[in-house]
Protein backbone atom coordinates (compact mmCIF):
# COMPACT_ATOMS: atom_id res chain seq x y z
CA UNK A 1 0.00 0.00 0.00
CA UNK A 2 1.13 3.36 -0.61
CA UNK A 3 3.43 5.26 2.26
CA UNK A 4 0.59 7.13 4.73
CA UNK A 5 2.83 10.35 5.00
CA UNK A 6 -0.01 12.53 6.07
CA UNK A 7 0.58 16.11 7.42
CA UNK A 8 -2.03 18.35 9.36
CA UNK A 9 -3.56 20.71 7.23
CA UNK A 10 -6.79 22.93 7.62
CA UNK A 11 -8.44 23.87 10.96
CA UNK A 12 -7.41 22.59 14.31
CA UNK A 13 -9.89 20.00 15.53
CA UNK A 14 -11.53 20.44 18.78
CA UNK A 15 -11.44 17.29 21.28
CA UNK A 16 -15.21 17.04 20.17
CA UNK A 17 -14.30 16.91 16.68
CA UNK A 18 -12.09 14.36 17.18
CA UNK A 19 -14.33 12.16 19.18
CA UNK A 20 -16.52 12.37 16.50
CA UNK A 21 -14.21 11.92 13.75
CA UNK A 22 -13.13 9.22 15.01
CA UNK A 23 -16.38 7.08 14.04
CA UNK A 24 -17.14 8.98 11.03
CA UNK A 25 -13.34 10.14 9.27
CA UNK A 26 -10.87 8.52 11.52
CA UNK A 27 -8.17 9.74 9.09
CA UNK A 28 -8.76 13.16 10.25
CA UNK A 29 -8.51 12.50 13.73
CA UNK A 30 -5.23 11.03 13.25
CA UNK A 31 -3.83 13.42 11.17
CA UNK A 32 -4.25 16.04 13.87
CA UNK A 33 -2.54 14.00 16.20
CA UNK A 34 0.36 15.18 14.70
CA UNK A 35 -0.41 18.52 15.37
CA UNK A 36 -1.27 17.66 18.83
CA UNK A 37 -0.94 14.45 20.85
CA UNK A 38 -3.81 15.33 23.49
CA UNK A 39 -6.38 12.67 24.80
CA UNK A 40 -7.76 13.91 27.54
CA UNK A 41 -11.32 13.68 25.56
CA UNK A 42 -11.02 9.60 25.32
CA UNK A 43 -9.43 9.85 29.28
CA UNK A 44 -12.89 11.76 30.26
CA UNK A 45 -15.02 8.90 28.14
CA UNK A 46 -13.25 6.37 29.55
CA UNK A 47 -13.52 7.03 32.97
CA UNK A 48 -17.41 8.24 32.62
CA UNK A 49 -18.07 5.12 31.13
CA UNK A 50 -16.42 3.17 33.71
CA UNK A 51 -18.57 4.35 36.46
CA UNK A 52 -21.52 4.28 34.29
CA UNK A 53 -21.05 0.38 33.34
CA UNK A 54 -19.90 -0.43 37.04
CA UNK A 55 -23.22 1.29 38.67
CA UNK A 56 -25.40 -0.40 36.02
CA UNK A 57 -23.59 -4.21 37.12
CA UNK A 58 -24.09 -3.17 40.83
CA UNK A 59 -27.84 -1.98 40.58
CA UNK A 60 -29.11 -5.25 38.21
CA UNK A 61 -26.70 -7.77 38.93
CA UNK A 62 -25.02 -7.08 42.35
CA UNK A 63 -21.24 -7.70 43.01
CA UNK A 64 -22.06 -11.12 45.06
CA UNK A 65 -23.62 -12.44 42.00
CA UNK A 66 -21.05 -11.21 39.90
CA UNK A 67 -18.47 -13.08 41.97
CA UNK A 68 -20.32 -15.97 41.62
CA UNK A 69 -21.09 -16.01 38.21
CA UNK A 70 -17.17 -15.96 37.77
CA UNK A 71 -16.35 -18.75 39.92
CA UNK A 72 -18.91 -20.71 38.21
CA UNK A 73 -16.02 -20.20 34.72
CA UNK A 74 -13.57 -21.73 36.95
CA UNK A 75 -14.94 -25.21 38.11
CA UNK A 76 -11.50 -26.57 39.59
CA UNK A 77 -11.76 -23.16 42.30
CA UNK A 78 -15.45 -23.86 42.43
CA UNK A 79 -14.57 -27.31 43.64
CA UNK A 80 -12.12 -25.92 46.12
CA UNK A 81 -14.40 -23.08 47.93
CA UNK A 82 -16.82 -26.01 48.03
CA UNK A 83 -14.69 -27.98 50.28
CA UNK A 84 -13.45 -25.23 52.25
CA UNK A 85 -14.88 -25.20 55.76
CA UNK A 86 -18.20 -23.34 55.89
CA UNK A 87 -16.88 -20.19 57.31
CA UNK A 88 -13.48 -19.65 55.77
CA UNK A 89 -15.54 -19.88 52.33
CA UNK A 90 -17.40 -16.93 53.52
CA UNK A 91 -15.00 -14.99 54.72
CA UNK A 92 -13.27 -15.52 50.61
CA UNK A 93 -16.24 -14.62 49.34
CA UNK A 94 -17.18 -11.46 50.89
CA UNK A 95 -13.36 -10.34 50.80
CA UNK A 96 -13.80 -11.11 47.07
CA UNK A 97 -16.95 -9.16 46.54
CA UNK A 98 -15.58 -6.39 47.64
CA UNK A 99 -12.36 -6.04 45.80
CA UNK A 100 -14.58 -7.00 42.73
CA UNK A 101 -16.78 -4.14 43.37
CA UNK A 102 -13.74 -1.56 44.03
CA UNK A 103 -11.47 -3.05 41.03
CA UNK A 104 -14.91 -2.56 38.49
CA UNK A 105 -14.63 1.25 39.59
CA UNK A 106 -11.51 2.08 38.97
CA UNK A 107 -10.83 -0.80 35.82
CA UNK A 108 -10.04 2.56 33.79
CA UNK A 109 -7.60 3.12 35.54
CA UNK A 110 -6.12 -0.56 34.51
CA UNK A 111 -7.07 0.15 31.12
CA UNK A 112 -5.14 3.25 30.66
CA UNK A 113 -1.71 1.28 32.23
CA UNK A 114 -2.00 -1.61 29.42
CA UNK A 115 -2.59 1.02 27.05
CA UNK A 116 0.45 2.59 27.68
CA UNK A 117 2.72 -0.25 27.62
CA UNK A 118 0.86 -1.82 24.53
CA UNK A 119 2.14 1.76 23.48
CA UNK A 120 5.61 1.43 24.35
CA UNK A 121 6.17 -1.72 22.05
CA UNK A 122 4.23 -0.90 19.46
CA UNK A 123 6.04 2.84 18.90
CA UNK A 124 9.20 0.60 19.48
CA UNK A 125 8.69 -1.38 17.03
CA UNK A 126 7.62 1.54 14.15
CA UNK A 127 10.18 2.95 14.86
CA UNK A 128 13.44 1.05 15.38
CA UNK A 129 12.01 -2.01 12.93
CA UNK A 130 9.85 -0.81 10.78
CA UNK A 131 11.43 3.16 9.90
CA UNK A 132 8.68 5.26 11.95
CA UNK A 133 9.07 9.01 13.08
CA UNK A 134 6.53 8.61 15.76
CA UNK A 135 6.51 10.28 19.03
CA UNK A 136 5.64 7.81 21.76
CA UNK A 137 2.70 10.37 23.00
CA UNK A 138 1.34 9.85 19.38
CA UNK A 139 0.69 6.42 19.55
CA UNK A 140 -0.47 6.47 22.67
CA UNK A 141 -2.94 9.28 22.08
CA UNK A 142 -3.90 6.98 18.43
CA UNK A 143 -4.49 3.88 20.88
CA UNK A 144 -6.85 6.35 23.07
CA UNK A 145 -9.03 7.74 20.45
CA UNK A 146 -8.92 4.31 18.50
CA UNK A 147 -10.11 2.30 21.63
CA UNK A 148 -13.38 5.07 22.12
CA UNK A 149 -15.47 2.24 19.46
CA UNK A 150 -14.73 0.05 22.22
CA UNK A 151 -17.36 2.23 24.91
CA UNK A 152 -19.78 1.29 22.02
CA UNK A 153 -19.68 -2.15 23.31
CA UNK A 154 -20.45 -0.81 26.84
CA UNK A 155 -23.08 1.72 25.72
CA UNK A 156 -24.74 -1.45 24.88
CA UNK A 157 -24.29 -3.75 27.56
CA UNK A 158 -25.51 -0.89 30.06
CA UNK A 159 -28.68 -0.71 27.78
CA UNK A 160 -29.28 -4.59 27.90
CA UNK A 161 -28.95 -4.76 31.53
CA UNK A 162 -31.46 -1.94 32.24
CA UNK A 163 -33.55 -3.86 29.82
CA UNK A 164 -33.81 -6.57 32.22
CA UNK A 165 -30.97 -9.10 31.22
CA UNK A 166 -30.60 -12.06 33.02
CA UNK A 167 -27.95 -11.62 36.28
CA UNK A 168 -27.56 -15.23 35.63
CA UNK A 169 -26.23 -15.39 32.52
CA UNK A 170 -23.86 -12.16 32.92
CA UNK A 171 -20.34 -12.21 32.78
CA UNK A 172 -18.30 -8.42 34.00
CA UNK A 173 -15.12 -9.74 31.31
CA UNK A 174 -17.67 -10.20 28.60
CA UNK A 175 -21.08 -8.46 28.88
CA UNK A 176 -22.60 -8.60 25.34
CA UNK A 177 -22.47 -10.80 22.32
CA UNK A 178 -20.53 -9.07 19.98
CA UNK A 179 -17.74 -11.88 19.71
CA UNK A 180 -17.62 -15.49 19.42
CA UNK A 181 -16.47 -16.75 23.11
CA UNK A 182 -19.96 -15.48 24.01
CA UNK A 183 -21.80 -17.85 22.39
CA UNK A 184 -19.56 -21.07 23.57
CA UNK A 185 -21.03 -22.06 26.75
CA UNK A 186 -19.29 -22.56 30.19
CA UNK A 187 -18.97 -25.82 29.39
CA UNK A 188 -16.80 -24.84 26.50
CA UNK A 189 -12.55 -25.47 26.55
CA UNK A 190 -11.24 -22.35 28.61
CA UNK A 191 -8.51 -21.75 25.44
CA UNK A 192 -11.44 -21.52 22.91
CA UNK A 193 -13.19 -19.57 25.28
CA UNK A 194 -10.94 -16.70 25.65
CA UNK A 195 -9.17 -17.20 22.12
CA UNK A 196 -13.10 -16.54 21.21
CA UNK A 197 -13.49 -13.63 22.89
CA UNK A 198 -11.11 -11.73 21.42
CA UNK A 199 -12.90 -12.51 18.11
CA UNK A 200 -14.95 -9.22 18.71
CA UNK A 201 -16.78 -6.82 16.54
CA UNK A 202 -15.67 -4.25 18.54
CA UNK A 203 -11.91 -5.37 19.38
CA UNK A 204 -11.57 -5.88 15.74
CA UNK A 205 -12.87 -2.37 14.76
CA UNK A 206 -10.57 -0.79 17.10
CA UNK A 207 -7.74 -2.41 15.58
CA UNK A 208 -8.29 -1.19 12.21
CA UNK A 209 -8.78 2.13 13.30
CA UNK A 210 -5.22 1.35 15.55
CA UNK A 211 -3.50 0.35 12.03
CA UNK A 212 -4.77 3.19 10.32
CA UNK A 213 -3.29 5.77 13.10
CA UNK A 214 -0.19 4.35 13.22
CA UNK A 215 0.46 4.66 9.96
CA UNK A 216 -0.46 7.83 9.94
CA UNK A 217 1.42 9.16 13.03
CA UNK A 218 4.46 7.12 12.34
CA UNK A 219 4.32 8.02 8.76
CA UNK A 220 4.98 4.12 7.68
CA UNK A 221 2.44 1.94 5.24
CA UNK A 222 -0.45 -0.23 6.35
CA UNK A 223 1.04 -2.91 6.01
CA UNK A 224 4.00 -1.74 8.56
CA UNK A 225 1.63 -0.24 10.34
CA UNK A 226 -0.25 -3.70 10.95
CA UNK A 227 2.70 -5.89 11.17
CA UNK A 228 3.21 -3.87 14.80
CA UNK A 229 0.04 -3.41 15.73
CA UNK A 230 -1.94 -6.67 14.46
CA UNK A 231 1.44 -8.69 15.62
CA UNK A 232 1.33 -7.55 19.29
CA UNK A 233 -2.33 -8.25 19.30
CA UNK A 234 -2.03 -11.76 18.19
CA UNK A 235 0.82 -12.00 20.46
CA UNK A 236 -1.13 -10.94 23.32
CA UNK A 237 -4.25 -12.87 22.46
CA UNK A 238 -2.21 -16.12 22.47
CA UNK A 239 -0.84 -15.54 25.85
CA UNK A 240 -4.05 -14.96 26.71
CA UNK A 241 -5.41 -18.01 25.53
CA UNK A 242 -2.42 -20.17 26.61
CA UNK A 243 -2.65 -18.95 30.16
CA UNK A 244 -6.57 -20.06 30.05
CA UNK A 245 -5.41 -22.88 28.65
CA UNK A 246 -3.14 -23.85 31.51
CA UNK A 247 -5.78 -23.02 34.32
Amino acid sequence: MADAISQPTGAPLSEGQRIVDTFVAPSKTFTDILRKSSWWGPLVILILMSIVFSFAVQSKVGWEKVYENNLHQAPKQEEKMAQMPADQAANIKAVSVKVTGVVAYIYWLLILIFTAIIALVVWATVNFGLGGTAKYGQIFAVYMYANLVVTVKYVLAVISLFAGLAPDSFLMQNPLGSNIGYYLGSDGPRWLIALGTHIDVFEIWALVLTVLGVGIVAKVSRGKAAAAVVGWWVLIVLILTATAAAS
